[in-house]
């Protein structure tokens, strides 16, 4: 990962890194603005020199802005400093999803999986994430913040992602 503690991107302060995926590098951060954690995830350079990487991370900074619902992080903006495209996200603090759970639980956690996905679907998005990816926050609410998405009427591929 190219940035370290410390490092600043615009009024953001890099804390730690948090993780990498397909489109992005995600790193737990500070806005020094509005004095709170947020989730950075950075355009790795090697993809921001494909023409088509940025046109898609700004793809998925909208489907993502153009969701809002309680169990899916939320978007902040987009910006670009020092070189670097990111998208500032909602931090998830919490726990990776996993099971063996208890059928009461899974089924609660289920219920808001798919509230998550209707809300999606209501705006023409689908979501293609592996099931890893799902966070549970530390009050039991379930939050997906990992998330591949498609717009389905403009075939737009984005694969957003928050990190916690």
């Amino acid at each position: 990962m190219p940035l370290q503690p410390g490092d600043k991107l615009g009024p953001y302060e890099i804390l730690v890194p948090v993780g990498a995926g397909g489109m992005g590098e995600v790193y737990k951060s500070r806005d020094t603005k509005l004095d709170r954690e947020v989730a950075i995830k950075v355009l790795p350079a090697a993809l921001a020199q494909d023409p088509e990487r940025p046109a898609q991370f700004e793809r998925e900074a909208k489907v993502l802005a153009s969701l809002n619902h309680p169990n899916i992080a939320q978007i902040y903006g987009i910006e670009e400093s020092n070189g670097f495209r990111a998208l500032m996200m909602e931090l998830v603090p919490g726990q990776t999803l996993q099971g063996p759970l208890p059928l009461e639980t899974g089924l609660n956690y289920a219920k808001q999986i798919a509230d998550a996905l209707e809300a999606a679907h209501e705006k023409g998005i689908t979501h293609r994430d592996p099931p890893h990816r799902r966070r549970l926050c530390e009050n039991g609410e379930r939050r997906q913040n990992y998330c591949h998405l498609q717009k389905n009427f403009a075939a737009l591929e984005t694969d957003c992602l928050a990190a916690s």
